[in-house]
């Protein structure tokens, strides 16, 4: 095992975000065991990508990366593919690659397209989702909402209950109070893209995916 391998893999994980770390480890769930991905710190899921693809761990990181939008730090440590990853907006007159990013504020005129990964919803910080956003979910989660908020969400049941009493006969409202329970609860990064890591594995009706989509392009 290669400590430089391992280092780099390292700080490629610190340098995401969590959204970006969870969407990560979601991508990675067909590959690895969820019964050790899932509660897998960064230098955890370092250890387990260098035991399960050795040799290999720092090509499948990459082709992770590419699918979350930060090319940039494919670039910045050579991953393999780098050069795939050159926007041609970042090429000098000649054709070769642009001066590195400190050098570029110096050109104002270079400044609107080298940054072309930034309008990515990944690659910014996601908003946090708003009540009109809630009400469009609870719309369409059905009447399974208390199974999705126990098994995908880790709310208590009990509070689930209290919410099912107080909005007697209505599924839609119900459901509302559940996503509004999760929101308070994450605070800051209830964002679509935390959701949508969160819904992801359980057997929902395709739009409900489809509109978290939609809201991480806002």
């Amino acid at each position: 095992m290669s400590r430089g391998e391992r280092e780099t893999l390292l700080a490629l994980q610190r340098a995401l975000t969590e959204e970006q770390f969870r969407t990560l480890k979601y991508l990675l769930e067909e590959r690895l065991p969820l019964a050790e991905l899932r509660p897998a710190t960064r230098p955890d899921l370092c250890s387990l990508l260098l035991q399960r693809f050795p040799g290999q761990a720092l090509r499948i990181t990459a082709d992770l990366l590419r699918q979350i939008h930060r090319h940039d730090l494919i670039r910045l440590h050579q991953l393999p593919g780098a050069e795939e990853n050159e926007d041609p907006g970042e090429k000098g007159e000649a054709g070769g690659p642009s001066a590195p990013s400190g050098r570029g504020k110096e050109d104002a005129g270079r400044q609107p397209v080298s940054l072309p990964a930034a309008s990515s919803p990944l690659s910014l910080r996601p908003r946090r989702l708003t009540e009109k956003d809630l009400i469009q979910i609870a719309q369409k989660l059905g009447k399974e909402w208390q199974e999705v908020g126990i098994g995908y969400l880790g709310l208590e049941r009990s509070r689930l209950d209290q919410i099912r009493e107080d909005n007697p006969r209505n599924v839609v409202m119900q459901s509302f109070e559940m996503l509004r329970e999760w929101r308070r609860r994450e605070k800051q990064e209830a964002t679509a893209l935390r959701l949508y890591a969160c819904l992801a594995p359980a057997s929902l009706d395709p739009e409900v995916l489809d509109l978290l989509q939609s809201f991480q392009g806002d």
